[in-house]
C-alpha cells in the first residue's frame, strides 16, 4: 500500500512537471486586456462598461454627454427607415410604445422611449402618436440627440471662467448635478491656486447661479475650501427642486455634499429633499440670495460681471446651474405655490389616477394634455382663455379634438384661472365662477428658454450623439 501511494504522488509530480514546462494550457494564460478608457477626472483606468471609477470612485455616467461626439449633420443615409427618439425630449407617456404596430419595437425603459432597431419596421405610427414631437424617423446610423451647451470634462465651456452643471447640460439625475458641481469647484480651485484674492468686498472667487442640486452643491464646494461664493437665486431657495415636475425622487446610491455627508433618498417626496437642502444651508452658513435673477454675464477685465436685478456682482468664476426648463411665465394668482403646481412634466406615469387641470392654449400645454390623457386612470382638463385652438400646430388640434370627442379630455374654453387651492380650482368660465376638484395644476403658458440666456453669453450649443439605449433614465 505504501509503495503504491508513493508511485501515485511521484507520476502526478511528473504529470504536472511536463505540463509547466510546456507552458500549461489556455486556461491558464492571461487573459486579453478589457477595452479601458482614463476617468476625466483622476485618469485611472476605467473599463468602458464600467459604472465608477476604479480609482476615484465617480460615476462614469456623468461624462456620458460631455464626452458624446458633437453631431456634424443629419443622420447618415442608407439601409432601412427606423424610429429615433430625442432623449431630451421624451416624457415617458407611453403613447408611442401603444400605436407601434411591432411588439417589442418601442418600449419604456426607465421612464423613457427606446427603440430596438432590430424590431423597427419604420411604419412610423410612433411619429404620428407622440405628443410631444420627440420622436423622427431616420435611416442610417441615427442616434438619440440632445442640443446641450459645449462644455469640457471640467463642466468649463468655451467661455473661460464660466462652468454649466446639472441639468443644464443635459442630465437630469439629481445625483449626477450634485456630482458636477462640487467637481466645478474643484477645477475652479485648482486653477484659481495660490493666486491672491481680490481686495475688493464685492468680488467673490465664485458665483453660483442657481440653487438647485448642482448648485448648492459647488457653493458647499466652494465654502469648504475656504473660497468666497455667493449663491445667486431668481425664486426660492432650491427652486429648481422645488418645482420639480416628478412627485418621487429617487437616489438609487447615497452621494457625497460637501460640509454635510451622505446623501441617500430612496423613493421620498422632493419636499424631504427640500428640507435636507434648507438644513444644509442653516448649518453650514452658505449665503444664498433669493429673489435675484441674472440677467447677464460679461467679462470685466480679469473677472466676470454677473448682472442681476438687483445689482452687480463681480465675480472670479461663475457656475451657472440653472433648469434645462428655464424660467417659466407664473400666473399671479393666490395658490401658485402650492406643492400640487408644475410647469412641466418629464415622467407622465407619475400622474395615473389623478385629477390633472392643464392651463394654457399653445403646444406645450396641448402636448402635456394629449400625454396626461393617455395615463391609465387620469382625468384631464384643459383651461384656455381663447375661444378657439388657433395657436397650436394643426397635427395637435387634430389629436386634441379627438381626444375631447372620446371623452378623454375635459376643454375649458374663455377660462380664466382665479385661484389655486389644495383640492380645488378657482376659474372663470364665460363670466361665471366654476370650482374644479382636482389633485394637480400643470402650467403651460410659456417661459423664457435658458439657451437664449446662454447664447448671449457665447456659449456655444451643439447637438450630440447619444448611443440608442444609453440615455436619461430621469430617475434621481
Amino acid at each position: 500500500m505504501f509503495w503504491t501511494t508513493l508511485g501515485f504522488f511521484a507520476l502526478t509530480a511528473l504529470m504536472i512537471s511536463l505540463h509547466l514546462r510546456r507552458g500549461g494550457t489556455s486556461a491558464s494564460a492571461p487573459l486579453p486586456p478589457r477595452p479601458s478608457r482614463p476617468c476625466p477626472r483622476c485618469g485611472a483606468a476605467v473599463e468602458v462598461q464600467a459604472a465608477f471609477c476604479p480609482g476615484c470612485g465617480v460615476p462614469q455616467q456623468i461624462f456620458e454627454v460631455v464626452q458624446a461626439r458633437v453631431a456634424s449633420g443629419p443622420a447618415v443615409a442608407g439601409g432601412k427607415p427606423k424610429a429615433a427618439v430625442r432623449a431630451d425630449m421624451c416624457v415617458g407617456c407611453g403613447t408611442c410604445v401603444a400605436s407601434c404596430p411591432e411588439e417589442g419595437a418601442i418600449t419604456l425603459r426607465g421612464k423613457l422611449a427606446v427603440v430596438d432597431d432590430d424590431r423597427c419596421r419604420g411604419h412610423g405610427e410612433c411619429v404620428r402618436a407622440c405628443p410631444v414631437g420627440a420622436i423622427s424617423m431616420t435611416t442610417g446610423t441615427a442616434v438619440n440627440r440632445v442640443r446641450v451647451p459645449l462644455i469640457d470634462a471640467n463642466f468649463e465651456t468655451n467661455v473661460s471662467g464660466l462652468y454649466i452643471v446639472g441639468e443644464l447640460g443635459g442630465r437630469g439625475l439629481i445625483k449626477n448635478a450634485i456630482n458636477e458641481g462640487k467637481m466645478a469647484v474643484e477645477h475652479i480651485a485648482r486653477a484659481l491656486g495660490s493666486t491672491v484674492p481680490p481686495a475688493e468686498a464685492h468680488v467673490v472667487d465664485v458665483a453660483v447661479i442657481g440653487s438647485g442640486p448642482a448648485g448648492l452643491s459647488a457653493g458647499l464646494e466652494a465654502l469648504r475650501r475656504g473660497l468666497s461664493v455667493v449663491v445667486i437665486e431668481q425664486g426660492s431657495l432650491s427652486d429648481t427642486v422645488r418645482k420639480y415636475p416628478r412627485h418621487k425622487l429617487l437616489l438609487a446610491e447615497p452621494v457625497q455634499i460637501p460640509l454635510y455627508g451622505d446623501l441617500w433618498i430612496a423613493d421620498a417626496s422632493k419636499e424631504t429633499l427640500l428640507r435636507v437642502w434648507e438644513t444644509i444651508v442653516a448649518n453650514t452658513g452658505l449665503p444664498v440670495r433669493t429673489g435675484e435673477r441674472v440677467e447677464h454675464v460679461v467679462r470685466e477685465g480679469s473677472l466676470l460681471r454677473v448682472d442681476t436685478t438687483v445689482g452687480t456682482q463681480l465675480a472670479r468664476k461663475v457656475v451657472l446651474a440653472l433648469g434645462r426648463r428655464g424660467t417659466p411665465r407664473r400666473m399671479g394668482v393666490p395658490g401658485e405655490d402650492l406643492d400640487k403646481v408644475f410647469y412641466d412634466i418629464v415622467e407622465m406615469e407619475t400622474f395615473q389616477g389623478r385629477r390633472v387641470l392643464v392651463v394654457g392654449g399653445g403646444d406645450s400645454a396641448v402636448e402635456s394634455v394629449l400625454g396626461l390623457a393617455n395615463q391609465p386612470g387620469t382625468t384631464v382638463a384643459i383651461a384656455y382663455r381663447g375661444a378657439s385652438w388657433d395657436r397650436v400646430k394643426e397635427r395637435n388640434r387634430l389629436k386634441l379634438e379627438q381626444a375631447i370627442a372620446g371623452g378623454r379630455v375635459t376643454p375649458l374654453m374663455n377660462c380664466t384661472l382665479r385661484e389655486i387651492r389644495p383640492d380645488v380650482a378657482v376659474l372663470d368660465v364665460d363670466g361665471e365662477t366654476t370650482i374644479l376638484p382636482n389633485d394637480d395644476v400643470v402650467i403651460r403658458i410659456g417661459g423664457d428658454a435658458p439657451y437664449a440666456l446662454l447664447e448671449r453669453l457665447g456659449v456655444r450649443i451643439v447637438e450630440k450623439e447619444l448611443p440608442s439605449g444609453r440615455s436619461d433614465s430621469k430617475a434621481g
